[in-house]
Order: structure tokens, then C-alpha cells, then sequence
């Protein structure tokens, strides 16, 4: 709690342009929630780390993700928009509560599994350790809700697992975080393959549609999207390609699946196509519009990155040093 607020915290990785899944799942949310709650997103760029980046791409990445969180209406003065590794906090919190946390619950964690697949010639300590990490990232804002997708829930219930232990030890030290239940943001699916989430990293790149590609570029990809041989627009599980692109249409055109099953009613997947490139097309302008005054404002950006920060660190640091001093570690002469 932080005045008469509550806290919320989320982040999104520092791994390259986010797309429309990353938008309307999460960050078109995430600007409703500051009225609400006194609101911590970081640029994750520490969790970066797990896959080798050359350097150059990654300072750009995480400088484009928090423009992005301005672009889409994020406001810095309202909202604390900080790079992870800006805080020290966060890597020496993860070492303390490491060693409260147990092995089998690192093995555990199915997106440990699924990324050591997917990286079998990377599998680094950090793939195992990063639920750790993340962990910390939200202890030390003392963050009472965090919006999580059906993901990241594995995640959430370790934090709340590592905090209760702690606190079982030490007393009242950290809040227990909820998972944020607001409205739901939607499960968007790749373009080529519907049983897949939409992914950044997928090597077939007509199956992501980023927030920054043009109009051209969007309708071309949605021109292109896996359907069926069907010729009916209706929202039916045999029909998963048609499904993705109603949920599309329908989270940015703000109708509902009935409203859209009426309005395409006897007309053909080319036409439907069309008009979902051109609504996600208009709803995404503002943003890229935006996301380019901010990449020109250096001056602007680095202000923001600067105080942000600063905040960050100054509420990390407290959480940090009651942990330090409840666990033994000699106070630190400053």
C-alpha cells in the first residue's frame, strides 16, 4: 500500500518489438489500472539475459518497449515505467530469496521446461532460476496484484509460496500478492498456426503482427492469415483460425462475437479479413504516431528513464534492507 492506493506490478521482456498479443492482452489494460492502483511496470530486461543478445539490440529493445508503454498511454508521472536492471534491488533480493526457495519447486515450473526445448544448446542456470527473479521483482514493490495470464499463474503461486515461508520465518515482511482479475485481455493466436499463442519469436514473421508495423504491412498479414475451407464467419472450435481473427476484430473494434457473427453474415473471409486488418490498423496509428515523436525526444526519454528509476530504486531499497536486517546481513554504512 502506498498511501491510500494499493500496489500493482507487471512487466513485459526486453525482446524485441511487442505485438498485437502483447497489446490488447496486457498493455491496453494496464492504462486503465493507474487511477486504481499506484502501478510499477518494468522493461524486464535482466529476464533478457536467459537467451545471448547482442548488446546493441538489447539497449534498443528495452528503450523501445518503455517508449511503448508511453506510446500506448502509459503516463510516467502516474505510473513508475523503469528498466529492471536499473535497480540493484532486484539481483540481490533474487540471491536472499534463492536460498528460500527449493529445488523441486524450480523443476517444477513448465515454462523452464518448455524454454530449455526451445533453447536446448542455451540451458543456463538462469532459465531455472529466472521464476526466482521475477519473484523478487514483485516483493519488493510489495505489490498486492498482479495481472498474470494463464502462463505466468504457475509463477505467481511460487511468489506467494517464497513470501509465506519467509514471513513464516521472520514475521510480517512482504505482502502476499492476488493475481489482478480485471477484464479479460485477449488470447491472441498466431496468424499461421491458431494453436499457437503469437509469438516474436517465431521465425515465420507473417504470423506476428507488431504494434509498429505500418497499415500496409498489417492488412497484408491478415490477407494472409490460416483459415478453413469453410466459408462461414462463426465463432466455433472446429473453426480455430476464424475464432483468433473474431477475438481480434472484437477486442478492437470493442463489438461482441454475436455483433460480429450479424455483421458477416453471407460475406466471404476476404472481406472479413480486410476489415480486421483496417480496425487493428486504425486502433494501432496512435501508437506507432506517438512511439515516433517519443524516439526523437531523446532529452524526454532519458528524463523519464532518470526519475522513474529513481523512484523505483527508493521503494526496492526500502523492502531491501527490512529483508537484510531481518535475516541477519550487517547494516550497510552509506
Amino acid at each position: 500500500m502506498i498511501g491510500d492506493k494499493k500496489v500493482l506490478y507487471s512487466a513485459m521482456q526486453a525482446t524485441g518489438g511487442l505485438h498485437i498479443g502483447n497489446y490488447f492482452g496486457a498493455l491496453h489494460n494496464w492504462v486503465n489500472l493507474s487511477d486504481e492502483y499506484e502501478c510499477f511496470f518494468a522493461v524486464a530486461d535482466l529476464h533478457a539475459l536467459t537467451i545471448r543478445r547482442e548488446p546493441a539490440e538489447l539497449r534498443k529493445s528495452a528503450r523501445d518497449v518503455l517508449m511503448m508503454y508511453m506510446a500506448a498511454g502509459l503516463d510516467p508521472e502516474k505510473n513508475c515505467l523503469y528498466y529492471q536492471s536499473s535497480v540493484p534491488a532486484h539481483a540481490e533480493l533474487a540471491w536472499i530469496m534463492g536460498c528460500f526457495t527449493y529445488l523441486g519447486e524450480l523443476n517444477r515450473m513448465t515454462q523452464f521446461k518448455d524454454k530449455s526445448a526451445k533453447h536446448a544448446d542455451n540451458i543456463n542456470a538462469g532459465l531455472l532460476t529466472y521464476p526466482v527473479l521475477m519473484a523478487c521483482d514483485i516483493l519488493l514493490y510489495q505489490a498486492d496484484a498482479v495481472p498474470v495470464g494463464d502462463d505466468q499463474r504457475q509463477h505467481l503461486e511460487l511468489t506467494r509460496d517464497i513470501a509465506e515461508r519467509f514471513n513464516g520465518i521472520y514475521g510480517d515482511v512482504f505482502t502476499i500478492p492476488e493475481a489482478y482479475i480485471g477484464k479479460t485481455g485477449a488470447r491472441i493466436m498466431s496468424l499461421a498456426d491458431p494453436s499457437k499463442k503469437m509469438s516474436k519469436s517465431d521465425e515465420n514473421q507473417n504470423s506476428v503482427v507488431y504494434v509498429l508495423d505500418d497499415k500496409d504491412t498489417i492488412i497484408r498479414k491478415f490477407k494472409r492469415a490460416i483459415t478453413d475451407s469453410d466459408t462461414s464467419i462463426v465463432y466455433r472450435e472446429d473453426k480455430p483460425g476464424i475464432m483468433n481473427l473474431m477475438d481480434i476484430y472484437s477486442v478492437a473494434s470493442g463489438k461482441s462475437i454475436e455483433e460480429i457473427e450479424r455483421e458477416f453474415d453471407q460475406k466471404g473471409y476476404g472481406e472479413f479479413k480486410l476489415a480486421v486488418g483496417e480496425t487493428v490498423a486504425d486502433v494501432l496509428a496512435p501508437i506507432r504516431e506517438r512511439f515516433e515523436q517519443l524516439s526523437k525526444d531523446k532529452a524526454y526519454v532519458d528524463s523519464i528513464i532518470k526519475n522513474n528509476g529513481e523512484k523505483a530504486a527508493y521503494f526496492a531499497e526500502k523492502t531491501l534492507r527490512k529483508v537484510q536486517k531481518k535475516i541477519g546481513l550487517p547494516e550497510r554504512i552509506r
